[in-house]
């Protein structure tokens, strides 16, 4: 076994709260760990510390001389902004191998008109795709990745999660997409209460045992407790008769009985810190038979100058859970916006809402909390509650009494999504709009917006690319594709259709006879950026791709019936005897 990386003792402390203490782990060929924990845990800080981007406040990271290592960071380096897409991704080659560049491109979904747009022009989903194939073009033999998904388009995740299933090398992949992670992880880590937590499992499992040991540590803390408090009660006891009786012998007695519960304190198991605040959207059903009827009209963005797609004649009642579907750019958002203006009184007779509906909008912008209120005068805006409501609420969402002045100016992120969760909350809509709601969300939060979502009253419309959200939650599905909108009965034939317009889109050919420079350098590239050994005949890549195939089949035939891809089994049918055929 080759190892590639050893950290001793390590520890991170910006102020005297450490993210992190004396963690100890070592990385070896062919380890492929998801890293996950909650929001400010530190798990971003580890990956700069892994890369030697900061240094720790104790101990000590040995990277192997054999191991070539590569970040890919969530935010794109700012001495590339003026550069065009392909020379950031070739800036360390040769005028000779800028080939490779251009295809790896290509692979990623770049068009070559793209190629030359400059960076900083680049969308959330476009940024994070270059950003990996900077990291990508050297073959590196450990990869560290922190949240590669956060702005991916559904396609590009697919994408991402067939790259990371093939790929040869190592990597420690952030993310909080279980799906993403339980594909191509074979270890987890889980970064919490200043320690790691390693496990020889994927995400779910890996979970499930954390969650395991925590029910069992529950159980240990309740025992010790009970002796802890027994023996404190006879130190007392004892303690009292000695001073009544005047008994040094009794005194003497409760003070050893007092010693040892204070040892059993200091040994007693420790119990992890769970979260402040549980996400809870509570809304009402409004009893009519529609919420929205919507006619044909054309979707625009704000600019209004292109079309992006046409919206067919659709109605929505409460009870329904809409995930819209489709790429970046393909006018998701700009549907939520367009039906929400019209709520808010702008023209758009295609769009009639029931007179009495109550609407809410998440906006992945988050623009509908005012940066210069304060918190408190914040959650006002959203329902009749007077102030100390607002507090009280306000308080059990993990924001203590000292901060309720504070601007949401000020707020992070993730704190800022948590304060519009709950203002969404007080209102109690008929009709929730969510755009991107995950994007400030860790593992479990994303999970309790899955249940609460379950349990809504009223109807939602929500644009994600989170797979677990879309598939427990959701009950209509509207793919975006193509300049129009069409509604799919089930997850898995939407998703069906993202694959197969993402081929077309892509037109990598699958020919056995390679006959062009092109074509052979496009089958060169792929073999380079998967890690696969280099092949030279047809016959080996017809054996490669018969054993990908039966793989594919193979494991989505274990899935539950209802969860099988149906049409990519037949597919997967006829390929693998057309292969047979040919071998």
């Amino acid at each position: 076994m080759s190892t590639f990386l050893t950290a001793q003792s390590l520890t991170l402390a910006h102020t005297s709260n450490a993210l992190f203490t004396e963690l100890n782990f070592t990385i070896n060929r062919g380890d492929r760990i998801g890293l996950i924990g909650h929001n400010g845990c530190g798990k971003s800080s580890l990956l700069k510390l892994l890369c030697h981007q900061i240094e720790p406040s104790h101990g000590r990271v040995a990277t192997a001389n054999h191991c070539l290592m590569r970040y890919v960071e969530q935010h794109i380096p700012h001495h590339i902004y003026s550069t065009s897409i392909l020379s950031a991704v070739a800036e360390t080659l040769a005028e000779e191998d800028i080939w490779q560049a251009e295809l790896l491109l290509e692979e990623l979904g770049f068009t070559a008109q793209e190629w030359k747009l400059p960076v900083a022009q680049c969308s959330g989903g476009q940024q994070m795709r270059l950003l990996l194939a900077r990291a990508i073009i050297h073959q590196p033999d450990l990869l560290l990745l922190d949240e590669p998904s956060n702005h991916l388009d559904l396609p590009s995740l697919l994408w991402l999660q067939r790259f990371l299933s093939k790929w040869k090398g190592s990597f420690i992949l952030v993310s909080h997409d279980q799906t993403l992670l339980d594909s191509v992880t074979n270890k987890t880590w889980v970064l919490r209460d200043q320690t790691l937590h390693h496990f020889n499992l994927p995400c779910t499992a890996a979970r499930s045992s954390l969650k395991q040991q925590d029910e069992a540590d529950k159980q240990r803390h309740f025992s010790e407790q009970k002796e802890i408090d027994r023996i404190d009660k006879s130190a007392k006891r004892l303690a009292l008769w000695g001073k009544i009786y005047d008994n040094e012998d009794l005194a003497r007695k409760a003070k050893t009985m007092a010693s040892r519960k204070e040892r059993l304190q200091e040994e007693q198991t420790e119990l992890s810190q769970t979260a402040p605040w549980r996400l809870a959207l509570k809304g009402e059903a409004l009893a009519a038979n529609r919420l929205v009827d919507i006619a044909p009209f054309s979707v625009t963005p704000k600019s209004g100058d292109i079309t992006l797609f046409e919206m067919t004649e659709k109605q929505i009642k409460s009870g329904d859970r809409i995930a819209i579907l489709g790429e970046n750019g393909g006018g998701k958002s700009s549907l939520l916006n367009q039906l929400f203006s019209r709520y808010s009184g702008a023209s758009l007779s295609s769009v009639t809402f029931h007179d009495r509906c109550r609407l809410g909008y998440y906006d992945q912008s988050l623009n509908q909390l005012q940066d210069s209120d304060s918190i408190v005068d914040a959650l006002l805006a959203f329902s009749s509650l007077n102030s100390e409501q607002c507090k009280r609420a306000l308080i059990s969402a993990g924001f203590e009494y000292a901060r309720h002045s504070q601007v949401v100016a000020s707020l992070s992120g993730g704190e800022r999504a948590r304060l519009l969760f709950v203002g969404l909350t007080l209102a109690r809509y008929h009709l929730l709009f969510l755009d991107e709601p995950t994007n400030h969300l860790d593992m479990e939060g994303k999970e309790e917006l899955i249940t609460t979502l379950n349990n809504f009253g009223g109807a939602a419309l929500l644009v994600s690319h989170d797979r677990s959200l879309i598939e427990q939650s959701c009950n209509r599905f509207w793919l975006i594709q193509q300049g129009k909108l069409t509604e799919h009965l089930s997850v898995d034939e939407a998703y069906t259709q993202i694959e197969n317009g993402y081929r077309r889109y892509r037109s990598i050919s699958d020919e056995d006879n390679i006959t062009s420079p092109s074509q052979s350098r496009h089958l060169e590239s792929k073999e380079l950026f998967q890690c696969k050994p280099n092949s030279t005949t047809n016959e080996d890549h017809l054996l490669e791709r018969l054993v990908e195939l039966e793989s594919l089949l193979e494991d989505d035939l274990k899935r539950r019936p209802k969860r099988q891809k149906v049409a990519l089994q037949q597919k997967w049918r006829e390929e693998i005897s057309i292969i047979t055929e040919k071998l």
